[in-house]
């Protein structure tokens, strides 16, 4: 898989954090009211397996649920607000370059991995081992893991309302980006799934740009 270096934010504004995500690594931070995140795809249809938390009360966190109930959609796209369990905002996403993305199809896990592809695969690395690993680092454990979105994974509703995991809709350097409504935390995984076709067999990195949406480049002073 051809891997692009790309790194521009869709939210203009100073820069005030800039990540490469390894393949198959995760990633989290607290992103501040008003900063907006974009993320992007570097290789093409890598899916970035995300979960949100309110910074000061991890308890009200995001909700695939009370997202898709309150939007009246099956998938996210820009003008989405990702809610919490609460109803309230979290994040709003204000920019996207793939028409439509998952919170459905929910995260790969080593039992998932075995019943998918066959028990050759239980020891593989997957996306719940990473988001125990980086939720760690914040106080969080497995009750706090719950349906997440999947930024660049193609999951479509069926007219029977199966769901499927097939080719992406993502090509190598597109984005989305999201301005959080709140302290948001953003916890990530780099999708380290290897027995699905949808990225060629071969976990390719991200990048996570924070953007302060308006500030010049010399006035941005945080660290995040």
């Amino acid at each position: 898989m051809t891997i692009l270096d790309w790194s521009g934010s869709l939210a203009p504004g100073a820069v005030v954090r800039d990540d490469r995500v390894a393949p198959r690594a995760a990633w989290s931070a607290v992103v501040p009211a008003g900063h907006v995140l974009t993320i992007v795809d570097v290789g093409g249809n890598q899916s970035a397996d995300c979960l949100l938390f309110d910074a000061a009360d991890p308890a009200e966190r995001y909700s695939a649920p009370d997202t898709l109930g309150w939007s009246g959609d099956a998938y996210v796209r820009t003008g989405t607000v990702l809610r919490s369990n609460h109803g309230n905002p979290l994040m709003t996403v204000v920019g996207n370059e793939v028409d439509r993305q998952d919170t459905i199809g929910g995260a790969c896990s080593k039992e998932s991995n075995t019943l998918r592809y066959g028990h050759h695969a239980a020891a593989d690395h997957a996306c719940r081992e990473n988001f125990l690993s980086e939720g760690a680092k914040w106080g969080l454990g497995a009750r706090d893991l719950v349906s997440n979105l999947n930024w660049f994974m193609n999951v479509p509703v069926e007219a029977d309302g199966s769901l499927g995991i097939v080719d992406g809709l993502s090509a190598p350097g597109k984005r989305v980006a999201v301005r959080a409504d709140r302290d948001v935390l953003v916890v990530v995984s780099n999708c380290p799934q290897m027995n699905n076709p949808c990225n060629a067999f071969d976990p390719t990195p991200l990048r996570m740009i924070v953007t302060v949406v308006g500030a010049a480049p010399e006035t941005a002073q945080e660290d995040l």
